[in-house]
């Protein structure tokens, strides 16, 4: 199943070319705030699974094409991110460090956008802003401590991640923290839909240059790995998101460009990057000239 949303906060049930309204069925209030109708969806989806498959049918449908989509969690608890997570990245920016031994970071759920909505790039003269492919992990059953032979039981499906990060040495987060650096979409696929995780082709092309292409069997950390580091240190909640690291191929994007990210099996989104005003700063008054020369 792939659940969106779209319109004024609906939820939905993507089916073919069209857009099932799921949103009275599973009891959302598109009104209410904060927006955790998918959060609760997701918390009490195996109950609502048989409701939604039989009400589908007599559900509001409208063609896809006319759906504006929105991202589909906007409200998780937290977006986790795992730093450094495939050899060839970590080759190519000289970084001596790898997830395993990293651990992770936080984005703010204030930095996600959806699939129609343009990454919009703070003026930061002198710094490039650049785009990170990756693999989305939705978290389902929440937990702590959760063994990683146990991680499919908590994992409610997989979507499409765009991490845009201000290149530069200040911290981490300030730098990948803006509105908009965080888009996620079309849709989140669930897992029962997936043929195996851990073997999924990724691609994202800036205009027309295909600049990423990897696979999720060359993570560093696999997808178990981050189940149980994230939850060794902090509770996962229904909606959570895991970012599973981007692979070599990151790049500079600027006004004008559309960036595509494609992921077998889960699904595909296209966003316009727009130049926006303000957002710099004193932090970014040093120009940053990198000492890493890329690797490949």
């Amino acid at each position: 199943m792939r659940i969106a949303r779209f319109g004024r906060g609906q939820i939905g049930v993507v089916d073919g070319t069209h857009i099932v309204d799921i949103t009275d069925i599973v009891g959302s209030d598109t009104t209410e705030w904060p927006p955790v109708g998918p959060n609760r969806l997701i918390a009490h989806f195996e109950d609502l699974r048989a409701v939604i498959e039989s009400g589908r049918s007599g559900a509001p449908r409208i063609p896809l094409a006319e759906a504006q989509l929105s991202t589909p969690i906007p409200w998780p608890s937290k977006i986790i991110a795992f730093p450094v997570n495939y050899h060839d990245h970590g080759r190519e920016m000289q970084a001596n460090y790898r997830a395993t031994v990293q651990g992770f970071f936080l984005k703010p759920p204030s930095s996600l956008s959806g699939p129609a909505d343009p990454v919009v790039l703070p003026e930061v003269p002198g710094r490039e802003i650049h785009h990170e492919s990756e693999l989305g992990i939705v978290i389902g059953r929440g937990g702590r401590h959760i063994p990683a032979a146990d991680w499919q039981d908590h994992v409610f499906g997989y979507t499409c991640l765009l991490d845009m990060v201000v290149r530069g040495r200040e911290e981490r987060v300030f730098r990948k923290a803006y509105d908009t650096f965080c888009p996620v979409g079309p849709w989140v696929t669930t897992a029962d839909e997936i043929s195996d995780p851990t073997q999924l082709d990724m691609k994202l092309w800036v205009n027309d240059e295909l600049r990423q292409s990897a696979n999720t069997r060359d993570l560093v950390l696999d997808i178990p790995g981050m189940i149980e580091m994230a939850s060794a240190v902090m509770t996962l909640h229904p909606g959570d998101i895991i970012a599973t690291g981007t692979p070599a191929g990151v790049g500079p994007v600027v006004d004008g460009d559309t960036i595509r990210i494609a992921i077998d099996e889960v699904g595909e989104m296209s966003v316009p990057v727009v130049q926006g005003v303000g957002g710099g700063g004193p932090v970014f008054e040093k120009p940053y000239t990198p000492d890493i020369v890329k690797q490949h």
